[in-house]
């Protein structure tokens, strides 16, 4: 069995993308049973093709579960990276081309006792473990450098912990992961800067919370359905507040605040517009990314249960009550009511039970070597960051020996792809001083 299998190559304006399959074990304990592909695409300057003393850089993106960037131009953070780097764009296990999670997933391993042993796999500490597999046969050992966006950063810090021999340094955007136990002071943290977001939401939009409020009004009265044929009940239409850390263009408070514009249909003022349903579909993720939600609160965990970890600390906040006014969006949190509306999730609602109750997940760092760090490291804290919260973020970054960090308002969480170019020149500048 081959362990690396070139499977594409594509010319693109100013680069050339080379696209390599691996054969990772599932279970790294059981390297002679089942086996994945791990797919990964090389991204090379015209004017770097003959260098071959070349380094590398590896990306990783953000999530869970979602595939790498598809490049169709070198611009933002790649153009800069490609100046100097051989850029490798990792679809993380589970994602894009590697052996994707879907909901074909159940047909597959019909028990969920099956698919909770395949699942379980699928967190950083085996990314980690497939991106030394890539380095050491398609890099031939080389140490490599990691650009880690949110996700991406948390499964860099876990290579810290567990392979520092393999990295000449690291990249953290947005990405400092909270060293915790469970999620549940994640999303007591959280939770306080989605109220911020939606109070600066409203601010920025008065009109809106009459808006909202008739849109939660006329889901409650009547039963309406998305071009899928999906129900788009009140907590559905509310996880549209997923934008609200974002400063991309469509994707950010102004994107839900276009969309609500064209709420109602103008020639039947009682109905919801057929744009409005299919621009509500588009926004939410969860079908086309089950990882997403069936991983998320488990990426915290390290021997304790998530159990449900969002859904039992919302009434914390009295904020998010349905008869309060504004009436809240939600945010990143996933909730178990999800699995009985996402078309894509209800094959896995009793596997989800599962994840959500186990608690022997084993550690994804080690404390030790993150204070005996010696990889040169450094990331971006961004102040109002909706989805990793500030003040965790600087404890791992005190954690972690000889980490230094740009704190900015400038950005919200993501800066990489807003002002990539920008951004990464600076934090690769300080990763060489």
């Amino acid at each position: 069995m081959k362990t690396i299998k070139p499977v594409s190559v594509d010319k693109f304006p100013g680069m050339i993308c080379r696209g390599y399959a691996f054969d990772a074990p599932l279970n790294y304990a059981d390297p002679a049973g089942a086996t994945i592909s791990i797919f990964a695409r090389e991204v090379v300057a015209l004017e770097n093709l003959g260098k071959s003393d070349l380094p590398w850089l590896f990306f990783l993106q953000g999530g869970p579960g979602f595939q790498a960037p598809r490049p169709e131009s070198l611009s933002g953070w790649l153009k800069r990276a490609a100046k100097e780097y051989r850029v490798l764009l990792v679809d993380q296990r589970g994602t894009g081309l590697s052996t994707a999670v879907t909901e074909q997933l159940p047909s597959l391993y019909p028990t969920a006792q099956l698919q909770f042993k395949y699942l379980q796999h699928f967190r950083a500490d085996n990314i980690v473990r497939d991106c030394e597999l890539i380095r050491k046969s398609l890099c031939h050992g080389k140490k490599v450098t990691l650009l880690g966006q949110s996700f991406g950063g948390f499964c860099s810090t876990t290579y810290l912990s567990m392979a520092p021999e393999g990295l000449s340094g690291a990249i953290l955007t947005g990405g400092l992961p909270p060293l915790v136990d469970d999620a549940d002071e994640v999303y007591r943290q959280t939770y306080r800067e989605l109220i911020k977001k939606n109070q600066l939401f409203y601010k920025r939009y008065p009109e809106d919370v009459e808006k909202v409020a008739r849109i939660v009004e006329h889901l409650q009265k009547n039963a309406v359905f998305l071009p899928t044929g999906e129900p788009l009940t009140v907590e559905r239409f509310l996880q549209l507040g997923l934008n609200f850390g974002f400063n991309s263009s469509g994707g950010s408070m102004n994107t839900v605040h276009y969309l609500l514009e064209s709420a109602f249909d103008s020639s039947k003022d009682s109905m919801l517009s057929y744009s409005f349903l299919r621009d509500v579909e588009s926004q939410l993720h969860f079908n086309t990314n089950p990882i997403y939600a069936l991983l998320h609160e488990a990426i915290y965990c390290q021997g304790r249960a998530s159990n449900w970890s969002a859904a039992r600390l919302v009434s914390e906040f009295s904020e998010f009550r349905k008869d309060s006014m504004p009436i809240f969006f939600s945010g990143e949190m996933i909730y178990p009511w999800m699995f009985e509306e996402y078309t894509c999730l209800k094959p896995f609602k009793e596997v989800a039970e599962l994840l959500a109750s186990y608690s022997h997940w084993p550690s994804l760092y080690d404390s030790d070597r993150l204070k005996n760090n010696d990889v040169p490291c450094v990331g971006t804290i961004y102040c109002n960051d909706m989805y990793v919260a500030r003040q965790l973020a600087e404890q791992t970054a005190s954690a972690i020996r000889g980490m230094k960090v740009w704190i900015t308002n400038e950005y919200e969480h993501d800066g990489l792809r807003q002002d990539g170019e920008v951004l990464l020149d600076r934090l690769l500048q300080m990763l060489k001083d």
